[in-house]
């Protein structure tokens, strides 16, 4: 007997988004659809559509995230959400409770949407396993594992500049071993068919049998960015320059950093993502990251609509 996808409820509509691995094209492409009819939200005067009026939106961010959560809590406001930040770093589960008692006492607070952040990977999945049928959970990020949105949110811009996934060629470059971005994203590409899909970077920031993943693997920049249409850039997290897996930041940028010489080896028309923060002169160069070809800032654009996408799919559901 077939397991019925636990983010799907009976109709096989979302019930909670933990992860784009297994989701159907069909789900995936409804939230791109809808994410384009949100982006001219953000373009008006008023910035307000009433979806989510009387909801209650809980961001439970066990891990920092500035970006993340912003774009969040934007989105809900403009869905007309009540929006209640909760930093739980410094508040109960410091005090010795439970991840599953503080869902509990906030869902007694008549919570519709819980949105998670954690650095174990599967909390979101834990939390989604546990609330009542009307709460919906979205993963804003777990350990290595997942990170939903930001893979939604790279493909929607690689839609919105490349139109059509099916005759592409995509670069993800650097520390695909620790990132949850570069898994989430990778999912979606080849639910969503694109042909070719490259990852870039030393042998120690790969995780071993990513092939199996659909991908074809290069440890020289020159030759895996070689005729690309999408370039995206990894952030090298400042705890990984120490130790054992890289000898040096200017190391790793002589390689496998993005210069304008590396870039001319993409197609002419070739864009550069970044799901930020970025390190300038470690992974991009500034001159890349501020050209004409860079679409990192529109990328954050697009999240907040995206985002809005994926809570009122959820809210209707």
């Amino acid at each position: 007997m077939k397991m019925r996808n636990p983010q799907l409820n009976e109709n096989g509509e979302l019930q909670h988004l933990l992860t784009i691995e297994g989701l159907p094209r069909e789900v995936l492409t409804h939230i791109l659809d809808t994410a384009s009819s949100f982006v001219g939200v953000t373009e008006r005067e008023v910035k307000k559509v009433p979806l989510l009026r009387g909801k209650s939106v809980f961001n439970l961010f066990f891990e920092n995230s500035t970006r993340t959560r912003t774009t969040f809590e934007i989105a809900a406001k403009r869905l007309s959400a009540d929006v209640i930040n909760l930093n739980i770093n410094t508040s109960s589960t410091n005090k010795g409770e439970t991840l599953l008692d503080t869902v509990d006492n906030l869902t007694a607070m008549h919570a519709d949407m819980f949105v998670v952040r954690h650095a174990q990977s599967g909390a979101a999945h834990l939390i989604a396993q546990h609330v009542p049928k009307h709460v919906h959970v979205i993963n804003a990020g777990d350990g290595r594992h997942a990170h939903p949105t930001q893979g939604l949110l790279d493909a929607y811009t690689i839609r919105h500049y490349k139109k059509d996934f099916t005759a592409l060629s995509v670069a993800i470059v650097g520390d695909v071993l620790h990132s949850r971005v570069a898994r989430s994203l990778i999912h979606a590409l080849t639910t969503l068919g694109t042909p070719d899909l490259r990852v870039i970077g030393p042998q120690t920031l790969l995780p071993t049998g990513v092939e199996k993943l659909g991908v074809r693997v290069f440890h020289d920049m020159n030759a895996g960015l070689r005729d690309v249409d999408v370039v995206v850039m990894l952030r090298l997290q400042n705890e990984r320059m120490r130790g054992p897996l890289l000898p040096s930041a200017q190391e790793y940028f002589k390689y496998y950093g993005l210069t304008p010489e590396k870039l001319a080896l993409a197609k002419p028309d070739a864009i550069v993502m970044h799901p930020g923060p970025m390190n300038r002169g470690v992974e991009i160069d500034s001159a890349v990251a501020d050209g004409e070809q860079a679409v990192i800032l529109p990328q954050v654009t697009f999240g907040i609509a995206v985002r809005m996408a994926v809570m009122s799919i959820l809210a209707g559901n």
